[in-house]
């Protein structure tokens, strides 16, 4: 891996290395939460300690993503630069765009008894049409640039019903192609 993480690694057996740096990979480069069901290291509390260190010295956290799921985001104290630098900021077109992907794919259905608990994730998606026909954004080429931008950003994503968009039923980060958006539980980066 790399002389950053020795310390913590030297001390432990190969099955817990091994299972250490697997479940940092999936953290860091995986396109969904990880699984405590399959990485050993997120169901052992002192791993997942040990695990959390790893994240603490490159800026990064373990994040509790959901009932046994886990990714990694940016320190608050990292983010906070980031963002005054700029960085990571959606403009007011964009969060536009993905609050009304919210509201019309979580929002609603969960105010009219059809979705239940308080993740942000849907099976009630929306279509784009319907997106631009509601909103107040001027301009359907700007609505129509600022989802393809989440998309590819890996806040919203394609739903399985063509030209339609909500939230997944698997907290994904990234799943784009010519499928429209649906919007995605994904890291807090």
């Amino acid at each position: 891996m790399s002389d950053l993480f020795d310390d913590l690694l030297q001390p432990l057996g190969d099955k817990q290395r091994d299972a250490l740096i697997s479940a940092w990979a999936a953290l860091e480069y995986g396109c969904e939460p990880a699984s405590e069901a399959t990485l050993p290291a997120l169901r052992d509390a002192s791993l997942r300690h040990l695990l959390d260190q790893m994240l603490q010295r490159t800026g990064r956290t373990l994040v509790h993503a959901g009932a046994h799921l886990w990714t990694s985001g940016y320190r608050d104290d990292i983010a906070a630069e980031l963002a005054e630098k700029g960085w990571g900021i959606l403009t007011p077109i964009e969060r536009a765009a993905l609050t009304l992907v919210l509201i019309h794919s979580v929002a609603i259905p969960r105010a009219e008894g059809h979705l239940f608990g308080d993740d942000w994730q849907s099976p009630h998606p929306t279509t784009p049409t319907r997106l631009r026909k509601l909103s107040q954004v001027h301009g359907q080429r700007r609505l129509s640039d600022a989802l393809q931008w989440l998309r590819a950003a890996g806040l919203v994503r394609a739903a399985p019903i063509p030209r339609l968009l909500a939230p997944p039923m698997s907290q994904g980060r990234r799943c784009i192609g010519s499928l429209p958006l649906r919007a995605s539980a994904c890291k807090r980066t």
